[in-house]
This record gives structure tokens, sequence and C-alpha cells, in this order.
């Protein structure tokens, strides 16, 4: 695994989650699947039988060592490499603003900008407040609760990367009360917003008067995440 820079770092922080886990099996589960590997690819790649990998992730093969975990991690960022790099690519990008991946999941600035309409009918979002703006040119995937526990209102500005002209989506909501009081200390405030998680029958009945206060789109969406991520580097 030589070499400087994202792939380095990410090969480092998964080896490192799957070393120190209380359950290798299912941290090498975790990050095979948000890599988009079957098991059948993976172990293709390193020349081993499929129930292989399927006896570590479950546990029925001993814990693996430092040196199977290197080959597995390896292996990981190589198919994701022949497929065009995305993974890596998202991690550089997080990791460049400043941020651990377990807060930001996903942070882009598109090639040229799109209207908002359509991003929310490619994640399949629900607007409930209009905003000011009808095109973006980013967006930032942010776990809520990582993100309201842990920034301080400085790192939320920097969410932003290179504009506010961009969505935020925050996941893993349930009400949307506490998002909507948190975006209140920006300034500026983002042009748009998504709620995952959340549908309108369930969201806290003044976030959307919040938005328009603050000029912002509010939308939801129960789209899965990792639809939602697909369809958002679909628009790179």
């Amino acid at each position: 695994m030589g070499g400087r820079g994202p792939k380095r770092e990410l090969a480092e922080k998964i080896a490192g989650e799957i070393t120190l886990s209380d359950d290798p099996g299912a941290t090498l589960r975790k990050w095979r699947t948000d890599f988009d590997v079957s098991q059948t690819d993976l172990a293709a790649e390193l020349d081993v039988s499929s129930s292989v990998i399927s006896d570590y992730e479950s546990g029925r093969r001993e814990s693996p060592g430092i040196g199977v975990v290197g080959r597995l991690v390896e292996g990981l960022l190589t198919i994701d490499e022949r497929r065009g790099g995305d993974r890596i690519r998202q991690y550089g990008r997080v990791l460049s603003a400043g941020f651990d991946s377990d807060v930001v999941l996903d942070l882009r600035e598109y090639a040229s900008s799109v209207r908002l309409s359509e991003l929310y009918d490619d994640v399949g979002a629900t607007e409930v407040a209009s905003g000011g703006t009808d095109r973006i040119s980013g967006h930032t995937v942010i776990d809520s609760i990582e993100a309201i526990t842990r920034l301080s209102s400085e790192e939320f500005f920097r969410l932003y990367g290179q504009s506010t002209n961009r969505v935020l989506v925050f996941t893993g909501v349930t009400r949307g009360e506490a998002t909507a009081v948190a975006l209140r200390v920006l300034n500026p405030t983002p042009n748009a917003v998504i709620l995952h998680g959340i549908d309108e029958d369930d969201l806290w009945p003044h976030a959307a008067d919040l938005a328009r206060i603050d000029g912002y789109s509010l939308a939801v969406t129960t789209t899965p995440l990792e639809n939602l991520l697909d369809e958002l580097v679909g628009l790179e």
C-alpha cells in the first residue's frame, strides 16, 4: 500500500478499523459493502475462494491478522481504482476539507450548475419550502447527529466547500428540529437543505417556516442512503 495521499490515508483508516474492531468480520463487511464490492469480486481479486471472505465476515474463520487485513484492504482499493476510483476520490475530498469520513459522507463541486428541481427528482426529494435559487453548484452529505454533536460553528461553515450555492444533505434525521435550529447559527445559510430519512408528515412543524425566514429551499426524502449517494455522484 505504498504512496501518499488519500489512498494511503484511506487504507490505513480501513485497516485500523478492522484490526481494532470488537467484530473484525462485521467491520470488513461494512467496508466491502460501502465500496459496493461483492464477496465474489473481492475473492477473485485476492485469488481465494469466496467462502474465505464469507468465513472472515461471519466469524467462522479466526480474525484476520495484519497481513491478511492489508491484502483485503488493498483488494478493495484496487477494485475501486479499476472502476474509476470514486470511493478514493470521495474520501480525498472529505479529508482535504478537514473532516472525518464518519461526519461528512461526501463533498463535491459540480463542473457546471444543475437545476435544483432535477436534483430533487433524482433523489426522490419533496420540497416543503422554496428558496431563492433554482440551481446549485455542489453538495455535502452529512451525518446529522455526528455533525451537530461534534462540529463547531466554524466547522459547520466549512461544510459549504467552495460555495454556499449547494445542497446540504443531513442523514439520520427523525424530525428535523435540531438541524433547523443548528442552521440558524450559520451566516450565510446554504441555498438548499435535504433532510434524509424523514417524510413531510413527520417533519417538525416549524422547520419549513425557519427555512423560509432564512431563505433556503428545504426538502425531505426517504430514498435509501446508498441510492441517494449514487444519484448524487451521477451529478458530478
